[in-house]
């Protein structure tokens, strides 16, 4: 993020009463770390994919050769 935006949004925040200040700083934090933890998440699913797709090859391949055989629930 470019040093304008954090200064307008520095300058955003100041316009405010002190209360509102602390809020809109908790709910940044609280907002950031959802991002970050987004963020990480979409990391992983991406990182993953790749063998989520080769497993999913393999099935339908296993499936037309006939080698699946449907789920028991009873033996979950």
């Amino acid at each position: 993020m470019s040093s304008t935006t954090v200064d307008t949004v520095a300058k955003m925040i100041e316009t405010l009463p002190e209360e509102a200040q602390h809020r809109v700083v908790e709910h940044l934090r609280e907002y950031i770390d959802d991002l970050r933890d987004e963020m990480k998440w979409d990391k992983l699913f991406r990182e993953t994919q790749p063998g989520l797709i080769a497993a999913a090859r393999r099935v339908r391949q296993e499936v037309a050769e006939g080698k699946a055989a449907p789920m028991d629930d009873e033996q979950l």
